[in-house]
């Protein structure tokens, strides 16, 4: 297993790129349809850029149904195993623990559980177990149903309660504070509005002293904002990375690398201070 530690507050922002194996995910489902064909796909993601591979096997857009356990297991094992020999550490976004367990096995370094370890009980067992870093991420609901109408007193508050109790459980279970990262949830359960919020004051998360991961790449809310289709979102995704790695957020995922990998080197270059060697 590659090893995977971050610092609170690194100097370079982490890219992770989004792997998807599904039929049905909302930007490129469908367009990975074998094992020869991910792993073509993650060792572009390399070559551009990305720190992090993120595999996903069940579709987490606003209405979609969930998959069986068999089924995620078939996409997402193989795609595993097609991607560890790259060299990168490779996230496995699921909340199934036997999904968690046998990918770790397979040479996995992270796993990124949209649930934050409610989805399945054994989870935190397996994680603990593993040693491995986890993403804890805050959705209001489920993926049917996180759309209709999601209420908050304050979003911001009210998601760093969630980390903190979150955080509580994890630790109780043996996985270590060391190892946990957070991520607020752009698009899962809020509004277009409470995204917007979020995003404006994503800085406040530090005070909880962990790695903040934010994947806000092509989503609707950036579609709204721009009148722009799945497809035609870029530039928005461009500024809200941009935003994100100025405000001291640690790891953007994202579906085009290149482009962002280059958008956080410039935010990094002016806020963080350069790390190329060049004059």
């Amino acid at each position: 297993m590659i090893s995977l530690c971050v610092p609170p507050f690194p100097r370079k922002t982490l890219v992770m790129g989004i792997v998807n194996v599904t039929p049905d995910s909302f930007f490129d489902g469908g367009r990975l349809p074998d094992v020869d064909a991910v792993r073509d796909r993650g060792a572009q993601l390399v070559r551009e850029g990305a720190d992090i591979l993120d595999v996903g096997g069940e579709s987490t857009r606003p209405g979609a149904d969930p998959v069986s356990k068999g089924e995620e297991l078939c996409r997402v094992l193989p795609a595993v195993e097609a991607l560890v020999p790259l060299q990168v550490p490779v996230s496995v976004d699921t909340y199934h623990a036997e999904t968690a367990r046998r990918a770790l096995s397979l040479g996995a370094a992270m796993i990124n559980d949209v649930t934050a370890l409610r989805g399945d009980p054994e989870m935190a067992a397996v994680i603990a177990a593993s040693g491995c870093p986890c993403v804890l991420m805050h959705m209001q609901g489920e993926p049917r149903t996180m759309q209709q109408a999601p209420r908050y007193d304050d979003v911001v508050d009210d998601i760093r309660a969630f980390f903190d109790e979150r955080m509580a459980f994890a630790t109780a279970a043996g996985i270590q504070e060391s190892q946990i990262w957070l991520d607020p949830g752009f698009g899962f359960g809020k509004t277009v509005d409470q995204n917007l919020l979020l995003l404006r004051r994503i800085g406040e998360f530090h005070c909880l002293g962990r790695p903040l991961l934010l994947g806000v790449s092509n989503k609707s809310t950036l579609g709204t904002v721009l009148g722009a289709e799945v497809t035609d979102r870029t530039e928005g995704t461009a500024a809200a990375v941009a935003l994100a790695a100025a405000a001291g957020v640690h790891c953007v995922r994202v579906h085009n690398v290149k482009t962002m990998a280059r958008v956080v080197r410039v935010c990094d270059a002016v806020t963080r201070g350069r790390t190329d060697k060049d004059g």
